[in-house]
């Protein structure tokens, strides 16, 4: 091959790679947040913190017509959430979460609408016992989400043994159901498998928007495979878009336990959000009775939340 045939051919191949490279889009977004937050019964010390993300993204079509998209997520100077995700287009996408997520039933462990936090998402003295049992496994996960039809989702995560922390691998499923105007439900179901004494989780939700009012009502349920541990989660949440910048909340939620030395845990919240521009003001104010079933333990805490988007 002489010299001119060979220069050809690599700036062909040159301009091949290049074509592909510049197919792809990219995309950069941001928050920063500073939040305050306060306990009674607690010494916390400075309750002055602050947050901040940058997320980057890359997505492109494949030749054979699927696409990818690469998320990776730079979370208060450290690497926080980033994944994979490839669209196959008529049969689901399937993603490969690194870090910072969680699979179905920690998602979606309690939907109830809120303009802020859960009525148990609030700091107090105290352990709050969770909404759900779900793994604790968060790093190197799979996903997979498919629409079976309009209106019906349908989304399963799977989280692999990693050493003797998590036992043996995790599955979930869940189904979201939009068929309806104004109208969600979600049911899924699944196991943890992180320790030996397993466990299968439960969960249904359902809200309904009309208007600016949302209401919506959650029940989990988490069965252990040995010991008196099962807990039996129920919650309610009321939230209304005063104006298209400022929404209220009211929130309740209460954790049965299947241990008799255990009491019921009980926590209520009200919240807010305000939002100009980019700038979103949030805040909650929560009550939490019987802190992890500690009847002794009745507490209260807040936070309120400057976040800015970029």
């Amino acid at each position: 091959m002489n010299n001119l045939k060979k220069l050809g051919l690599t700036a062909l191949g040159t301009a091949l790679v290049a074509t592909s490279a510049t197919a792809a889009d990219y995309s950069i977004s941001g928050t920063s947040s500073v939040t305050f937050n306060g306990r009674d019964n607690d010494d916390t010390g400075n309750g002055w913190s602050m947050s901040d993300s940058v997320t980057f993204t890359a997505s492109g079509e494949m030749d054979n017509g699927m696409s990818v998209t690469h998320t990776y997520e730079i979370d208060a100077g450290a690497q926080g959430f980033h994944a994979v995700a490839v669209d196959t287009g008529d049969f689901g996408t399937l993603t490969f979460v690194g870090g910072s997520s969680t699979t179905v039933i920690g998602s979606w462990d309690d939907l109830t609408p809120t303009a802020n936090e859960e009525a148990h998402g609030v700091t107090v003295g105290g352990t709050i016992a969770g909404a759900a049992n779900g793994t604790a496994n968060t790093t190197k996960i799979f996903t997979y989400s498919y629409n079976i039809a309009d209106g019906i989702d349908f989304q399963a995560g799977y989280s692999p043994s990693e050493g003797t922390a998590v036992v043996d691998g995790s599955m979930d499923y869940g189904i979201k159901y939009t068929g309806m105007e104004g109208l969600t439900v979600y049911a899924a179901m699944g196991e943890n498998n992180d320790s030996s004494n397993g466990v299968d989780n439960s969960a249904l939700a359902v809200i309904y928007a009309t208007g600016g009012l949302t209401v919506g009502y959650q029940v989990n349920e988490s069965d252990y495979s040995t010991g008196t541990a099962d807990e039996d989660f129920s919650a309610i949440g009321v939230s209304y878009a005063v104006s298209d910048d400022l929404s209220v909340s009211l929130n309740s939620s209460t954790i049965d336990f299947e241990s008799s030395t255990l009491d019921d845990q009980e926590a209520t919240g009200v919240s807010f959000s305000y939002t100009s521009g980019g700038m979103t003001i949030s805040g909650t104010h929560s009550n939490v009775d019987n802190v992890g079933g500690t009847s002794t333990t009745d507490n209260s805490g807040y936070e309120i939340n400057f976040k800015f988007a970029f």
